[in-house]
């Protein structure tokens, strides 16, 4: 019986500008908040006690940054070397990114057929909304939902394949959807589908070949500033 497995820390990079201002964010790079910046060295602090044998994060600055900054109180700047993977990338909005998340949403449930956007997000799901995004872009260049996956996925198999019972512990800062549907993929009972919050900890142990959720969505280190 294999006793090593691999643990991951999943974190959502902080908040951004155009998350702060209410705007799409998939390949856009937009830099930390202030706000989003101090979440995060929050975490950091909160994570001091892990000792990480590898660390991943999109390519996407917003994660990069973020990654840094985790590493800086956690006292593993140095020492680490951070790899990026394209894999992991948020969807892509294609001609909605920056645009104001009311107004894009708006001309997906127009594609869907409801009269309110609250009747959508009761209706539909993630992946039926993806869908719609590549519809109603002109170009077509947005993601729909098995695009994105089967992107994150070859990044996953990557990940997986190379630190399976190694026994070691590995940060992968990426977004939040891409997080969510890793784990979804990896725990089929997991217990929320709700938006991860920006700089929450989320961690599955890999043993005896099944994953196991010890943290799903956590900002418990956010209480003490």
């Amino acid at each position: 019986m294999d006793k090593k497995g691999v643990t991951i820390y999943f974190v959502r990079h902080g908040e951004t500008y155009f998350n702060y201002y209410g705007r799409m964010q998939g390949w856009s790079n937009t830099p930390l908040t202030d706000h989003g910046k101090e979440d995060v060295r929050r975490c950091g602090r909160g994570l001091k006690d892990v000792q990480f044998d590898a660390v991943y994060t999109s390519d996407l600055s917003r994660t990069q940054e973020t990654a840094s900054l985790i590493l800086q109180e956690n006292g593993q700047l140095e020492e680490m070397n951070m790899v990026q993977m394209p894999e992991f990338r948020e969807v892509f909005f294609g001609s909605m990114e920056g645009m104001y998340g009311a107004d894009a949403y708006d001309k997906v449930r127009d594609y869907l057929g409801y009269d309110t956007s609250k009747e959508m997000f009761r209706n539909t799901d993630v992946p039926e909304r993806m869908n719609a995004f590549r519809a109603v872009d002109p170009d077509h260049y947005a993601e729909d939902f098995m695009m994105f996956w089967s992107r994150v996925e070859q990044g996953l198999l990557k990940l997986i394949d190379k630190h399976r019972d190694t026994g070691e512990t590995i940060l992968l800062v990426a977004h939040g959807g891409t997080i969510r549907y890793i784990l979804q993929n990896l725990i089929p009972e997991l217990p929320s589908s709700k938006s991860l919050l920006n700089a929450s900890v989320s961690v599955a142990r890999y043993q005896d070949g099944l994953y196991h959720l010890e943290k799903y969505n956590d900002v418990s280190h956010f209480t003490d500033k």
